[in-house]
């Protein structure tokens, strides 16, 4: 028989990424949406049409899975506070399967990104270990003692609201905080401080591009830090340094032997897993600090996507 197909989409705070997916993770097509407006209605669409684009390439897929960026109740399959995405309150699980005529299961993004970095990637061979994605905000999830861990309620182990600074910037989206790493160490967060450093230094790339621009992405300031610009690697140290400390608290509270970093902003790599690496040693408490490991994900920017295929292979 040939090995059974679902569809894993990944809807993170600025676009959608899905794929068919086979039991050996093979991805054998992906669709991308971008997200138009904030009505609940239009960004719910966006989900089918994503999904029946995918079913379209794929009329033997037997499920979906769905990775959002929410707090999600696992049992019931609702949505029930979002960020970035107008999903408060969304009976999700079930609405989608209405919509889609198919077995529906839905999970917080960073949670599916766990499973699949802990399945198949990076953190294959653990069984403490952090995911942090790092994107339009900040995702995670806790790997304790081998199983996933999601809190009381099954909303927990939200890293990114962690407060970093108590004066610090308000949280952006719908985040009543400040200061949390979401508003200092995201993808977002790396093209406020591209700005800023680019303002600095206007001879340099990057000068040039925010005095051209008004602003930048954080995949752009990325980009040029690949092509050696100095300011463009500057802004992306100061980034590091930060993810650094947060995760220097997570060392110590929760003792973990590894940290993955994903995201879009993982395409950064040793720019900004460096000078993470450097403050843990420094500044996190022994013996934690020894056995860690901060490592990039093995799947990149798709292991929510291929994670939440998971989920409904191993569940439906």
């Amino acid at each position: 028989m040939p090995p059974r197909r679902v569809i894993g989409i990944d809807a993170g705070g600025t676009k959608l990424l899905g794929g068919v997916v086979d039991e050996g993770l093979i991805v054998h097509h992906r669709v991308h949406r971008l997200w138009r407006g904030s009505d609940r209605r239009d960004t719910l669409e966006i989900f089918v049409e994503a999904v029946e684009e995918a079913r379209a390439a794929a009329p033997d897929v037997t499920a979906v899975g769905f990775g959002i960026p929410s707090l999600v109740e696992p049992e019931t399959g609702v949505s029930r506070w979002s960020n970035h995405l107008p999903l408060d309150e969304v009976p999700f699980r079930d609405l989608m399967s209405e919509r889609l005529g198919l077995p529906v299961v839905v999970d917080n993004d960073a949670n599916v990104g766990l499973l699949a970095e802990h399945r198949s990637g990076a953190a294959r061979a653990v069984r403490h270990a952090v995911f942090v994605a790092l994107g339009t905000g900040v995702g995670s999830g806790l790997l304790l003692d081998g199983s996933i861990y999601r809190g009381a309620t099954g909303v927990g182990a939200e890293i990114g609201h962690m407060v970093l600074d108590l004066d610090g910037p308000d949280c952006p989206g719908a985040c009543p905080g400040r200061g949390c790493m979401e508003a200092l160490v995201s993808g977002n967060a790396i093209g406020r401080e591209g700005v800023r450093v680019g303002r600095e230094r206007p001879d340099s790339l990057l000068g040039r591009r925010v005095a051209a621009d008004g602003e930048v992405t954080g995949g752009l300031v990325t980009e040029l830090a690949h092509a050696g610009d100095a300011a463009a690697r500057h802004a992306l140290e100061v980034i590091g340094l930060r993810l650094g400390a947060a995760l220097t608290g997570i060392v110590n509270v929760l003792n973990p032997e590894m940290i993955v970093i994903g995201g879009g902003a993982v395409a950064a790599g040793e720019l900004l897993l460096a000078p993470a690496r450097s403050v843990v040693a420094e500044r996190a408490l022994p013996p934690a600090r020894e056995i860690v490991r901060i490592v990039p994900a093995r799947f990149g920017d798709e292991s929510a996507m291929l994670g939440a295929a998971l989920l409904a292979l191993e569940t439906t």
